[in-house]
């Protein structure tokens, strides 16, 4: 016996924010319509300009239109990862709708997985100090999205290669520097693929994750 598979109403909408690098993505979806999606260039900007975008965005829909919001919770730059999360309790909060964040690394995953053959991805970021941050995820984009193998993990370089050569499957590696807002596409796609199963998780749940000391 399997579990049915719930879909959203054609006029109700699902939300992404990618916040975590100087970049800011949004998506949002009824995932019966073409997704809408776009990523902005703020840098600095990002913590003033935001809501801005965000209140622009969701035009002609309403706040009341969404569903559910999805977040990257990180890792990234400290205060971009704190707004976006933050932003993202405060609507799920206000709407009473579930709040899902997403890795970083879990979305970079996830959207080379779906290109490659091969379902096991290892996705490394560069972290502050000369360390990185890795982690290694199976990704099956039709029956559920991604499956934590490694947690993101802060890490020198010198040991998270040494925990590639210890591993013992193959696995698609792949260096995630640029164009990381772009996977908000991605982020939405995996909280949905939740929320199809009944996952619901609160506001109150919604934490970021940095890593490591708070400096960007």
């Amino acid at each position: 016996m399997t579990n049915q598979l719930k879909y959203l109403p054609i006029n109700k909408y699902g939300l992404a924010l990618h916040t975590t690098t100087p970049e800011l993505g949004l998506a949002i979806s009824n995932f019966q319509e073409p997704m809408v999606s776009h990523v902005w260039n703020l840098e600095r900007e990002l913590s003033s300009q935001m809501h801005g975008y965000l209140s622009e965005f969701i035009k002609p829909r309403t706040w009341n239109d969404l569903a559910f919001i999805a977040v990257a919770k990180g890792p990234g730059g400290f205060t971009g990862s704190r707004i976006g999360v933050v932003t993202a309790r405060t609507l799920g909060q206000q709407l009473d709708i579930p709040v899902f964040t997403v890795s970083t690394l879990a979305a970079v995953a996830f959207h080379e997985g779906k290109k490659q053959h091969q379902k096991n991805i290892a996705v490394e970021m560069p972290a502050q100090r000369g360390k990185l941050f890795g982690g290694i995820y199976q990704v099956t984009p039709d029956a559920g999205g991604v499956k934590e193998l490694l947690a993101d993990t802060l890490l020198t370089p010198e040991t998270w290669k040494e925990q590639l050569t210890s591993w013992d499957s193959s696995y698609h590696l792949v260096e995630a520097k640029s164009n990381l807002a772009a996977t908000v596409v991605d982020i939405l796609e995996l909280a949905y693929l939740e929320w199809q199963q009944g996952i619901l998780p609160t506001w109150e749940q919604a934490l970021p994750f940095y890593g490591q000391n708070p400096v960007d």
